[in-house]
């Protein structure tokens, strides 16, 4: 009993020795005396950086806009009358000049009428009127009639060509009038639905038929915030960006399932106010609308076509966070790890734009950060492989099997 007890004490002891850290199980003497100090013999962290070097990127804007017709007409009816027809189907296309509405023309054929009885008689007036001054002409130059017989046949000629071209005039309105019994498209466009149904009394002009909304070209409109135009002029008097010649952007339509409108268009209106309630900038695209957009639909507006010259960009994961705002880690001439706090713009891609803190020829870490710390030694790995696929692909296949299997390498002999 008492051999068991002391064989056990001996076997405790060796493996706390063993366990110790810088201590031989053997001796009790520390491995780290003579040597070069801690972790002096570890290898330099395997990373993957990327040379930052300036160059022009594409840059595109995108704002919320909102579909609107490029042109919306009220139709009205210019006559008064009885609603006899509606020659269209809400809701669809009609072409400039097509008829929509039909108003009872009967009064307006009567007053035709009068009309041409009117200028038929003002025209037998005004013809023996002027048949009248020319037998007094030659007469009153013989003295045979009195200066006043002459004087009232000359009036009387002006007054029936007067009323002849009043009587001229009124046929010509009421002629007009036919014409407006039938009430057509001002415009190509889609009908919205008919407020007035067949026999309905149309009291002229101030009574609303329907509304035609022209729909190709299609307008677009969407505001630019106050501050963002005051960022991007700030930018645009640096020239750290660049506008299309003539600010003409090319503009793209994101509909709200997430597909990409086929066609583009350009811009044709950019308001100089700000709206007091928005705090934005009314602008207008003007796109062509084959394809069917309706008015009033929400869409993400895209404008391209300006650029970002001598710009510097670095992967989104090679950024971090710290209490002093954002950095990256640079590989120094030393083959070390060296934080660089970085001011950023926007996204270019899956890159942060880099505006400040970074030169050209700079080599950032893009992969392996998480295992390294300011100062820490690297090397830096081919990019085409990861750090981690690296370590795993220097594993033996042996290795391998016996990692998958869960089991433990095999003991060196």
């Amino acid at each position: 009993m008492r051999f068991k007890h002391a064989a056990l004490l001996s076997l405790t002891a060796s493996l706390l020795a063993a366990s110790l850290p810088g201590c031989d199980s053997s001796t009790g003497q520390e491995k780290g005396k003579g040597g070069k100090g801690p972790g002096g013999g570890m290898p330099p962290s395997e990373v993957v950086a990327v040379t930052v070097e300036p160059r022009s990127l594409p840059v595109s804007f995108e704002y919320v806009g909102q579909t609107a017709g490029s042109r919306e007409v009220e139709v009205r009816s210019r006559v008064s009358g009885i609603l006899l027809t509606r020659n269209f189907k809400e809701g669809t296309h009609v072409k400039k000049g097509e008829s929509l509405y039909s108003i009872d023309p009967a009064p307006f054929e009567a007053a035709l009428a009068r009309a041409e009885a009117d200028v038929a008689a003002a025209e037998a007036r005004e013809q023996q009127a002027r048949r009248n001054a020319a037998r007094l002409k030659p007469l009153y130059a013989e003295k045979a009639v009195s200066q006043k017989d002459y004087d009232d046949a000359v009036s009387a000629e002006s007054i029936g060509a007067a009323d002849l071209k009043a009587s001229r005039a009124r046929l010509a309105d009421a002629r007009l009038n036919i014409g407006y019994t039938k009430v057509e498209a001002p415009v190509s466009g889609v009908t919205s639905r008919s407020l007035r149904s067949e026999g309905t009394l149309v009291s002229g002009p101030d009574m609303l038929l329907t509304t035609v909304v022209q729909v190709d070209p299609i307008w677009v409109i969407f505001g630019v915030p106050d501050n963002e135009q005051s960022r991007l002029t700030k930018e645009l008097e640096t020239g750290r960006l660049v506008l299309p010649k003539g600010g003409s952007f090319d503009v793209a339509l994101r509909l709200a399932d997430g597909s990409v409108y086929p066609r583009t268009g350009k811009i044709n209106f950019a308001d100089v106010r700000v709206s007091p309630t928005t705090g934005t900038r009314e602008s207008r695209a003007e796109v062509p609308n084959p394809n069917g957009l309706r008015p009033g639909e929400f869409v993400r507006v895209i404008l391209k076509g300006a650029t970002r010259p001598n710009a510097m960009t670095v992967p989104q994961r090679a950024v971090l966070e710290g209490p002093q705002g954002k950095f990256v880690y640079v590989v120094d001439e030393k083959s070390s790890a060296q934080p660089r706090p970085v001011q950023l713009g926007e996204w270019s891609g899956d890159d942060w734009i880099v505006t400040d803190g970074l030169k050209p020829g700079d080599k950032v870490i893009v992969d392996g950060v998480m295992r390294i710390g300011p100062g820490a030694p690297v090397r830096v790995a081919d990019p085409g492989q990861q750090p981690a696929q690296k370590e795993q692909a220097q594993k033996g296949p042996e290795q391998k099997g016996q990692q998958q299997k869960g089991g433990k390498p095999p003991a060196k002999k």
